[in-house]
């Protein structure tokens, strides 16, 4: 069975971070590891708290993981501090990990803010150079591109000087548009658009944890950047096409939507 590893924060309530993480990865037919960068407080209404690992800690779980069992992709979430994002980095490196998936988290479905100052700086110098995507919403590509974005062509620049600095392939989340969730692959000097259907429903929590994941589980089974991206967003409109609604704000997508055996 093809395995993946997703490094992530916590989230207590089920919907982002670790959670979502290993019930897409599952879902998408891959075995389910993590290694846990945060513990948050939040909910569906909001973030309330937030407990960064010791990059020390964090290291040893990595160690316990790619020692043990080697996973075939790895998707990166939340990092809230610097010394987090440079113990990752060193570690992929020692392991060579592959099929990396980097969701440059800065800020919750809710508006929370996740992400310090100083951890840009190191995610940018550390970790985004060893990934094979990375995957910025619209707010997200804007910091990382300096560049301010209101149209697609505007999506086409900022993904393009992504991918300059970084040298991996960039896919600029369109969901952030009101009218479409069209999302634009740039990689290899050029660019694709995945168009989107935009699916009428407030519960949008962990959208882009569940996204980030299921391209790292398809990249795991071995298909291609092309045929991942497809996979997973064919995967993410069901679950939002399910039309879960649990919790008091933004609440949950339904994970196991494709997974008919199992639902009461």
């Amino acid at each position: 069975m093809k395995t993946a590893l997703t490094i992530a924060g916590s989230d207590c309530s089920g919907g982002a971070g670790i959670q979502a993480d290993i019930k897409t990865m599952t879902a998408c037919g891959v075995y389910a590891m993590s290694a846990i960068t945060a513990l948050t407080a939040q909910n569906t209404t909001g973030v309330y708290g937030i407990l960064d690992v010791a990059p020390e800690f964090l290291t040893k779980q990595l160690d316990c993981i790619f020692t043990d069992i080697p996973p075939d992709a790895v998707k990166i979430g939340m990092i809230s501090t610097a010394g987090i994002a440079v113990a990752i980095a060193d570690r992929l490196k020692f392991y060579k990990a592959r099929n990396i998936v980097a969701d440059p988290v800065m800020v919750a479905t809710s508006g929370a803010k996740l992400i310090s100052e100083g951890a840009i700086s190191a995610l940018r110098e550390n970790l985004f150079g060893l990934a094979a995507l990375l995957t910025p919403n619209i707010p997200e590509a804007e910091v990382l591109s300096g560049l301010e974005i209101q149209t697609p062509d505007d999506m086409v620049r900022a993904a393009r000087k992504i991918n300059s600095e970084f040298g991996c392939a960039v896919l600029c989340k369109g969901g952030h548009h009101r009218n479409d969730a069209n999302d634009l692959l740039f990689f290899d000097g050029t660019y694709e658009w995945f168009l989107g259907e935009r699916v009428d429903n407030p519960n949008t929590h962990g959208t882009g944890c569940t996204l980030s994941s299921a391209i790292a589980a398809y990249l795991a089974k071995g298909a291609d950047l092309r045929s991942a991206v497809n996979h997973a967003k064919a995967y993410i409109t069901g679950a939002l096409k399910s039309q879960l609604n649990l919790g008091k704000g933004s609440g949950p997508l339904d994970h196991m939507w494709n997974i008919k055996s199992v639902k009461g």
